[in-house]
This record gives C-alpha cells, sequence and structure tokens, in this order.
C-alpha cells in the first residue's frame, strides 16, 4: 500500500467510526477543530463545486455556502498598511502603528526588536478584522521581505533587510515570530514571505532572469527565505517576477522540488500582480495565457493576482488541467485558514478575542507608542563624530538652526500605512530643548536664508535624504537621479543635497547630517568634512522624537549598517549581475568602501578580550560556544554589537572573504563587563556540493574573527571542522 491509499483508507475508517457523532454536532466534517488538519481540508475539497474550486484560486478566496468567508492579504513591511500612500484599503485609511521602514529596523540589529515590531502589527490585523467598530484588513501579511539587497541602486532596497543571507534570515524569522505568535496550535497572522526570489532589479523586472549557479541559489539567495520557514514558522510566500536562469520563478521547479518538499511550505504560494500574463508577453516562456495558468497550478501556485479565471477554465476545458490539480494546490489556503482558527469556535482561538468592544484602539496605547520609539531609537546608526560633536548639550546651547528638505516631514512609503500621529525632526528638537533654546528652520538655501540662519545659530542640523515614493505621483518615474522606488532602480548613488549641506558647512563648522534614507549614499565630502553624521531610515511615526533622542544624548546610538555603503558605482559590478563573487556584498568586496557591513559607531568606548570557544574542535553535526569579553570602557551607558564572522582558511573551495555567523546587541552601564556568548554550528559552515547536489561540511580550519563590524576585528582564533 502506498502514502496516498494509507492516507485515504484511514480517512474512510476515521469517518466509519466518528461520522455519527461529528455530524449530530456539525454539519460537516470539516467543521470539527479536533480532527486532523489534513482530514479537514480534505473534507472541505471534497465538498466543493469546480467552480468553487476556480474561484478559490484568487486571491481573496472563501467558500461562502459552507461558511467560509473570503479572506484576501494586506501589506505589512513596518506596520500594517491600511492606508499609506498607495492606499492598498478599499475604504478610508485606517491608522496603526507604523515603524522605520524595514531596512532601518534591521539596522538594530536586534531581533527581539523586531520580534515585538510583529507582534504588534500582528495584534493589530486581528484588532482591525474583528473590532465591531472596524471588520476591515486581512490576517495574511504580506511581509517580510526577504530578498536580499545585494546592490544599493535596487529600487526596493528599503523593504528588505540588507545584503547578508544569515543576518536576514535571523531577522526575518523574528519578525515571522511576533506575526504568528507563539501559540502551539493558532496562529495570530499568517506571514507570507515576499518574493521567492533573486528579486532585486526594478528595471524590466517583470521580464529579467536574475543568472547564477546552484550554490549561490542554496548559499545565498533562497537561505532568508528558508531560515523564515525553517526557523520563523512561515508556511506562505510570494513567487517573484524574474526568472532564475531564463527559468520564471513563477513556474520555477524549486518551488516543488525546495519550498515544498525540503523547507514543508504548504500554505498559500501566490503570483505577484501581472505575473500570469509576464509569462506570455514578457517572458515569452508560454504561447498562451491558458498553458501559463496550467503549468501556475502544476507548479504549486494556488493563488493568482491576476485576472485568472478565463485562462484556468479554458485550461480546463483543453485538459491542460485537471480538477484534481486545483483540488490539491488550493488546500495550502485551507490549511492557513484553519491555522488562523478562521474554521473554529472563537473560545478555541487564544486570538480571537482582540478587539473586544471595552479594548481601548492599540495604535493609541502608550506600549505600542513605546515600541514604535525604542525601534526607532535602536535603529539609529551613527556613522561619524569627530571631536565628540554629539551629544549636544542642551544647557550650552542658545540657538539651533534645523536646515533641509526633510527637516519637517515624516515621509511614507509605497507600502506604508498611515500612523496614527507624527513627530518630524523639526518637532522632536523643538520638543527636546524647549523654549529655552531658539530653534531656526528653512526647507533649502532659498534667498540665502539658511546660510544666515546657519552664521547665527550654535549648531546646524541639516536633515536630507531621499523621497521614498520618489518625488512624483507617476508610476515608473522619480524625480532625481539617486531616488528608486518599486519599479525604479536608482540611477545615482550621490547626494544632490550635498551641495546644502557644503553651504551649511562653510556658514558653521558645527554641522550634524541627519541622512534621512532608504538607501547607501556616497556622501563622500561629508564623511570628510562634516564633523558629525547620523543615518535613519523613512516612515516612523516617532522618527522626529527618537532622533532627538539620540542627537542630545538620551539615547546612545547603536544601530549598525546592513549593507556595503560604496565610495561610487564604479566599485560596483553591473546591475544585472547576480553572480556576487564578482565582488558584491562585503563578503566579495574588492574596494574600500566608504562604510563597511555591520559598521556603526557609538558616544562610548569597547574593548574585547579572553575570546574563546568551548571547545578548538567542531564536530560535523555539533554546535561549540564562541564567548568574548566586552568591557564598556566609556563613561556613558551604550549597547555594544558584537559580531561573529568566520574565514575557511587552506580551502581547495572558492569561500567568501568572511561570512557573518552570529551577533548580539549587548547593554552595558559604563565600566561594566559582560562575556558575550555566541553558539556556532557546524551546519552554518556548510557549503553546497553542485556535483552531489547536498550539503558537504568540509574538513580543516576556521578562523573565527569577532568585532564591532565586518572591518573593524578585535580578536580572532581558530577552530577544527572534524
Amino acid at each position: 500500500m502506498n502514502s496516498r491509499q494509507y492516507i485515504l483508507s484511514a480517512l474512510c475508517l476515521f469517518f466509519a467510526i466518528s461520522a455519527a457523532p461529528v455530524r449530530a454536532q456539525y454539519p460537516y466534517p470539516f467543521q470539527d477543530p479536533n480532527l486532523p488538519e489534513e482530514v479537514r481540508v480534505t473534507n472541505i475539497v471534497s465538498l466543493m463545486t469546480l467552480n468553487e474550486k476556480v474561484a478559490f484560486l484568487s486571491q481573496r478566496p472563501g467558500v461562502p455556502r459552507l461558511g467560509i468567508k473570503p479572506m484576501g492579504h494586506v501589506e505589512g513591511l513596518h506596520g500594517l498598511a491600511q492606508g499609506g500612500p498607495s492606499n492598498f484599503a478599499p475604504h478610508p485609511p485606517f491608522p496603526t502603528t507604523i515603524f522605520p521602514q524595514a531596512i532601518g529596523m534591521a539596522e538594530t540589529w536586534d531581533p527581539d526588536m523586531l520580534r515585538q515590531a510583529g507582534a504588534v502589527e500582528g495584534y493589530e490585523a486581528r484588532y482591525l478584522l474583528q473590532s465591531t467598530n472596524y471588520h476591515r484588513g486581512s490576517l495574511i501579511m504580506r511581509a517580510p521581505n526577504a530578498d536580499l539587497g545585494r546592490d544599493p541602486r535596487w529600487g526596493r532596497t528599503e523593504e528588505c533587510y540588507g545584503e547578508d543571507p544569515f543576518f536576514n534570515g535571523t531577522m526575518a524569522a523574528a519578525f515571522i515570530k511576533g506575526l504568528q505568535g507563539d501559540n502551539p496550535k493558532y496562529w495570530q497572522t499568517a506571514s507570507l514571505l515576499k518574493h521567492f526570489f533573486a528579486n532585486s532589479n526594478e528595471n524590466g523586472r517583470d521580464g529579467s532572469s536574475s543568472d547564477f549557479d546552484e550554490a549561490l541559489f542554496r548559499e545565498y539567495y533562497s537561505v532568508p527565505f528558508r531560515m523564515g520557514f525553517e526557523e520563523g514558522g512561515a508556511r506562505c510566500f510570494m513567487a517573484s517576477y524574474n526568472a532564475w536562469n531564463r527559468v520564471p520563478c513563477t513556474v520555477q521547479p524549486v518551488i516543488k522540488d525546495v519550498a515544498i518538499k525540503e523547507w514543508g511550505v504548504d500554505g498559500i504560494i501566490c503570483t505577484d500582480g501581472g505575473s500570469l500574463r509576464n509569462l506570455v508577453n514578457r517572458h515569452h516562456y508560454y504561447a498562451t495565457t491558458n498553458e501559463a495558468a496550467a503549468a501556475c497550478v502544476k507548479a504549486g501556485i494556488n493563488q493568482f493576482l491576476d485576472n485568472y479565471r478565463p485562462s484556468v477554465l479554458c485550461a480546463l476545458t483543453n485538459h491542460l488541467l485537471t480538477e484534481a490539480d486545483i483540488g490539491q494546490v488550493i488546500k495550502g489556503t485551507l490549511r492557513v485558514f484553519i491555522r488562523l482558527g478562521l474554521l473554529d469556535p472563537a473560545t478555541n482561538n487564544p486570538y480571537a478575542g482582540i478587539g473586544a468592544a471595552s479594548e481601548p484602539e492599540p495604535w493609541n496605547t502608550p506600549e505600542h507608542k513605546a515600541v514604535a520609539r525604542l525601534v526607532t531609537q535602536k535603529s539609529i546608526v551613527l556613522l561619524k563624530n569627530s571631536g565628540n560633536l554629539l551629544p549636544l548639550d542642551r544647557t550650552k546651547l542658545k540657538s539651533i538652526a534645523v536646515i533641509g528638505p526633510r527637516a519637517d516631514e515624516v515621509l511614507l512609503d509605497w507600502y506604508s500605512g498611515t500612523p496614527p500621529y507624527t513627530v518630524t525632526p523639526l518637532q522632536g528638537i523643538r520638543d527636546k530643548v524647549g523654549p529655552g533654546v531658539i530653534v531656526n528652520f528653512a526647507t533649502n538655501n532659498a534667498n540665502g536664508e539658511a546660510v544666515k540662519l546657519a552664521k547665527a545659530a550654535d549648531v546646524v542640523i541639516v536633515c536630507v535624504g531621499n523621497h521614498p515614493t520618489g518625488g512624483l505621483t507617476n508610476w515608473g518615474k522619480v524625480a532625481l537621479p539617486s531616488y528608486g522606488k518599486e519599479a525604479v532602480d536608482r540611477k545615482s548613488i550621490k547626494l544632490e543635497d550635498e551641495k546644502l549641506i557644503k553651504q551649511m558647512y562653510r556658514a558653521n563648522s558645527n554641522t550634524v547630517v541627519v541622512l534621512i534614507s532608504s538607501f547607501p549614499y556616497a556622501i563622500n565630502w561629508s564623511q570628510k568634512h562634516v564633523p558629525a553624521i547620523v543615518h535613519l531610515t523613512h516612515c516612523s511615526q516617532e522618527e522626529g522624537s527618537a532622533l532627538a533622542d539620540v542627537l542630545f544624548g538620551d539615547y546612545n546610538p547603536a544601530g549598525r549598517l546592513v549593507e556595503t555603503w560604496p565610495k561610487s558605482l564604479y566599485q560596483l559590478p553591473r546591475m544585472m549581475d547576480y553572480n556576487i563573487r564578482d565582488g558584491r556584498t562585503y563578503m566579495y568586496f574588492k574596494h574600500q568602501p566608504l562604510y563597511p557591513f555591520g559598521y556603526g559607531l557609538s558616544y562610548t568606548t569597547f574593548d574585547y578580550s579572553d575570546l574563546k570557544t568551548s571547545t578548538p574542535t567542531l564536530a560535523k553535526d555539533g554546535t561549540i560556544t564562541v564567548s568574548v569579553n566586552v568591557k564598556n570602557t566609556g563613561s556613558r551607558a551604550g549597547e555594544e554589537v558584537v559580531q561573529l564572522y568566520v574565514k575557511h582558511l587552506k580551502s581547495a573551495l572558492e569561500h567568501p572573504i568572511q561570512e557573518l555567523r552570529g551577533f548580539k546587541r549587548v547593554a552595558f552601564q559604563p565600566g561594566e563587563q559582560k562575556t558575550v556568548e555566541i553558539p556556532l554550528t557546524a551546519k552554518s559552515l556548510a557549503y553546497w556540493d553542485e556535483n552531489k547536489h547536498a550539503w558537504n561540511l568540509e574538513s580543516g580550519t576556521i578562523e573565527v574573527r569577532v568585532g564591532s563590524s565586518s572591518a573593524d576585528e578585535r580578536s580572532k582564533t581558530t577552530v577544527s571542522v572534524e
């Protein structure tokens, strides 16, 4: 008896034994929450008509006849999107707690903060859907974006967690755990990862091919997705527009062969918007959408973000697709519905009570506001602080000039929701210093106004950076070459606002640059001349408050960069070169960057000593603990991000220069010393053997490095792998 026959026999036996009591309590067996999940989904499919099965392939599937209400998706990269510039919601916008852009949240280097942010977002999604005052939104969250920011020109860099696969996977898993909750049976919301996979060019994305070998698929591009599924517990994803080695990702065999069979993905697998027609019109992979639709379903797609029904019906008529094919894939969506508790009594689900009539709106609570502020504080990166200009001492200041186009606004990106309030940098600074300090403001230097204010001030704070939606309402257009967004890659990484920075610095050498940006910028002049530079990203409702906390020393910054910031585009391979070994990311970068991966400063200093490993030998199925003593040698409390990198020594294989394999953000009081421990697994050191199509761990010597960035090695030792 094969496995299929065994399951069918077990189902028949189960229903034979339990049919009478089930029918007495529930009209249909699938309504019994005590039945096994597969029994329930199989029963639902057996009850559905062909038309209902076809309709269930939509992005808002349901079976009203069986009491299964339709459920769509919502965006949620850094807060639940129920409004914002894109206005995805088909109703007036509703406020939700909005955090920094995803790349900014990543710059916290704090997985627990991402888990907390995800938990806030998931809670608010439940509240909006279940509250009697709203009944809006969905519990299926299109987040996180697990793509890798391999190139700073990518227009959607803001959506990802950076360039390192291990780091991105760690942060993605943390955000997923927050979204989905920790109940063993039910999810708070369902995380649907975007975009599987190697999707980091916007220009021509709907027909382009990301070309690289199987080893890079396994060791780089797929890693954040695998970790999101295996470690985070997600079971859903969106296929990307592009192809991999000329096979469109919407119909890639790796969907079944790897994501489903190896990683356990058994939930929603959807197309991106327009992908069905792209298979014909852009990739030219199929002659008709009928063939394309059939191929999608057979590849594992169970939801279309397209007008797919005519094509699927024609595919059925022409025997390109069977009813059984559809019935099999739609089980994935039904599993998600069950795990969300949508088919069960509310008394069974711990999340079903969220949104009760007496409960306050969560985005207005002190708890959610506090999480937004803390995430934003932790996301701020101190890039330069010559002469300890920062933190500013408000008791010694009489006047401040706040200058720049980003000073008196909080900009939202395409996938942002609408925050309940915003604090701009200007407002945050004014609130911090109070009425005893004069704070003047100018957007630009029109008529020499900004220079005049700068000369009269004790300190100048220049707030500059990109516009996250491109500064234009036109789709596919941006206002400046350094801007990027969905559908538009950046043409430049030079900061156009450096002209304004130069004017301010020449008027007053006590100049602080606040770079509010979605991407790296080649701010070479500013780094050379301006004494202090901080970086943060857009969108946070607490942007100005958190910034002021850092500028005036109420919070000691410890954010770290998650991408290599090059000095110019000449340091980068061509945009469509997806082979990162050609000089991309800190693992293969061939030049001296402006700022390295993992870089960030503090208002205090740290010493490292006594690096040890729990054993000098790492077994091929084992784990060792790397420990190092870290001491705060300064006079301020602060946090250090201890980073662990590995390098393969004397290997016959082509390995990266170094690879991040662990990190921990740790708080210290002045003078305090702690032993920081980071696990290192043998599994994380394996490479993909293309000849065997399997993971392999090479025996030999590994150099273990610890430090405060990829370029700031404080101590190192070796470990033997046997």
